[in-house]
């Protein structure tokens, strides 16, 4: 692709008098450019790409657009074709789409976004989608998905070059339909831009990210961008929980959608839940739909899934699935890796493993291990996460507290701070429920062995925060660090003294 057509479209406040070029690539990190390439250099959240202009030049890059002037002057005295644009991020996705050949139209974009079950949810209406054979690309916390091959996942989100580089990669194997979580930085930052949503998803909010958008209210503003459209038209569908208590932010954001649908158990819902039955390992319930009503079954757990179940449902059914359709595709759903997952033993009690790290969602977590453990009891291991929000690590600490008989409080990817620090933040919320059987043990492995050696016959052991990641972030060095191995690991150790 040439430099002419690589920029056709952009909008660009200044152009360079250099001769064409032949691009080969586009890359947004200095690192990853080769021969050929264009880079587009930046002003990030945390770094400028326009420090590593020079870097790319000397990698091999041919080509440069830039949102800064000295960067442009510098590439073009260099004989290098340059743009100069207002905004790098829009400018990015714009000739990754040029690039790639405009890959966003070519599949049908389903896109999820809320504090809590995005991942779960994805997973869902995913597998809907294929229960129907379309092949579908899923980009998500957990892992990607290109028609059917797994890729590991970097960021809930990807940069706008990286989104399209999979959506062209999912068109070229047949997918016609793209699956993808969109957190509320990406929609923020706009790394999202020019996508066009076909149906849009909102789950909850709940008290999350307080660190970057500073009040609930600039966090549900940066949600509902989703609804209003990133550079693109507004959704054909919009798929609101009704039983949010941003609900209504989301309705209005999303007036300029075809079709609005609500979904709920609460209260009034276009897709609600009734005569819900929970048991470990199955869920049932009757779905009232504006296309007739249903009898669902699943094999998921717990009343939050059955919320995740009715948004994957009414999703797939803005995608045109039929209402047997996604009963049928419903019932044969797996559950999703680190939500809820098991890890097996011959001990007599359960361990759970999940992603549960905001305070709404432990709470959640363990009134579901309550319901199930009936008389015996759950001991519930968590932490928090450095370098994010403070606020939410008392209330957490309260979560905990108020509904466990046992906590213990451990490390959860300290990042750059002192584990100890966060502990204790943590561990005041706890102590404000009066709940005194509770320990600290900031070694998370050892915290794991600790609580699975406490568990007698009947208890639910709930290993929260991490869920699917396989490393531990501290003092910015990710180490190997999988709870439900480690967990596995404890449980064989006991099974061996047993």
């Amino acid at each position: 692709m040439n430099w002419t057509e690589i920029i056709a479209g952009v909008p660009v406040l200044a152009v360079g008098d250099a001769a064409r070029a032949e691009i080969l690539g586009v890359e947004y990190d200095s690192r990853a450019v080769r021969a050929g390439s264009l880079f587009v250099a930046m002003r990030g959240e945390t770094t400028d790409g326009n420090r590593y202009v020079r870097a790319a030049l000397d990698a091999g890059a041919v080509a440069i657009v830039t949102d800064s002037r000295e960067s442009f002057a510098f590439a073009d005295a260099r004989g290098v074709p340059a743009a100069l644009i207002a905004d790098g991020r829009r400018a990015l996705a714009e000739v990754s789409a040029n690039f790639f050949g405009h890959p966003e139209r070519q599949v049908k974009l389903c896109g999820i976004t809320g504090t809590n079950g995005k991942t779960t949810t994805a997973f869902l209406l995913e597998g809907l989608l294929n229960s129907v054979a379309r092949k579908c690309v899923l980009i998500g916390t957990i892992e990607t998905h290109v028609a059917g091959a797994v890729r590991p996942s970097a960021h809930t989100t990807p940069e706008s070059r990286d989104v399209l580089a999979i959506f062209a990669d999912g068109a070229a194997a047949g997918a016609t339909e793209a699956v993808m979580e969109m957190s509320s930085h990406a929609l923020q930052q706009e790394r999202v831009w020019a996508l066009p949503v076909d149906v849009a998803v909102f789950t909850n909010l709940t008290q999350d990210h307080l660190d970057y958008h500073g009040t609930m209210d600039a966090y549900a503003a940066a949600k509902a961008r989703l609804f209003e459209g990133v550079g693109a038209a507004a959704p054909r569908v919009a798929v609101i929980n009704a039983d949010d208590a941003y609900a209504a932010v989301m309705v209005a954001a999303a007036k300029d959608c075809e079709t609005r649908w609500s979904y709920g158990v609460d209260g009034a819902a276009d897709f609600k839940a009734s005569d819900v039955v929970l048991r470990a390992g199955a869920t049932s319930f009757v779905m009232a739909t504006p296309f007739g009503d249903a009898e669902v079954t699943s094999q998921l757990t717990g009343r939050v899934n059955v919320y995740n179940l009715l948004a994957a449902v009414a999703a797939a059914m803005g995608r045109g699935l039929t209402l047997d359709e996604v009963v049928a595709g419903a019932a044969a759903l797996p559950p999703v890796p680190g939500r809820f997952e098991t890890v097996t033993n011959a001990l007599g009690f359960s361990v759970v493993v999940d992603y549960a790290h905001t305070d709404d969602a432990l709470r959640n977590l363990i009134v579901l291990a309550r319901e199930l453990a009936g008389e015996a009891r759950v001991i519930t291991l968590f932490g928090c996460g450095g370098d994010r929000d403070k606020t939410k690590r008392p209330k957490m600490g309260r979560a905990a507290g108020e509904g466990s008989d046992v906590v213990i409080v451990t490390s959860d990817n300290p990042r750059s701070e002192d584990p100890a620090v966060i502990a204790d933040e943590a561990l005041a919320g706890v102590r404000e429920t009066g709940n005194m059987s509770v320990r600290v043990v900031l070694d998370r492995a050892a915290a794991i062995a600790l609580a699975v050696n406490e568990a007698r016959a009947g208890d639910i052991v709930l290993i929260a925060g991490k869920g699917h990641e396989k490393t531990q972030t501290s003092h910015g060095v990710a180490m190997p660090f999988d709870d439900v191995a480690v967990a596995a690991a404890a449980l064989r150790e006991r099974e061996a003294k047993a």
